[in-house]
This record gives C-alpha cells, structure tokens and sequence, in this order.
C-alpha cells in the first residue's frame, strides 16, 4: 500500500518519471528473473552439500 501511495506521490510531482517506471519495472523483473532462478538453483545446491556434510555427524549424534 505504501509503494502505491509514494508512486502516486510521483505521478502527482513528475509523472514522465512515474510513467518510466510503469513501463520500464515489468522489463527488469523479467531481465532479472533467470539470475532469480539460478540464485535458487545455487542456494539448493549449497544446502544439499551442507546437508551431505553434516550426515555423518547426524548419524553418530543418535536420536535426540
């Protein structure tokens, strides 16, 4: 609700700019959404190697 509120602020002070923004924000998301999915990708990545690290500690620990 904020950003709504502060774009209207810009449209209302320098509307080319907000009109700009209008068009040009569904652009950069959809340049920057593959480099999204490969932050995803990598984050799993990590996660299962630290995951695959830590096993034989899990298994000596026992249950808890």
């Amino acid at each position: 609700m904020l950003t709504f509120v502060l774009w209207l602020l810009l449209l209302v002070f320098c509307w080319p700019l907000a009109l700009l923004a209008l068009i040009l924000y569904p652009l950069v998301w959809l340049i920057l959404l593959p480099f999204r999915l490969i932050g995803f990708a990598v984050e799993g990545v990590f996660s299962f190697l630290h995951a695959l690290i830590m096993l034989p500690a899990r298994v000596l620990r026992g249950r808890a």
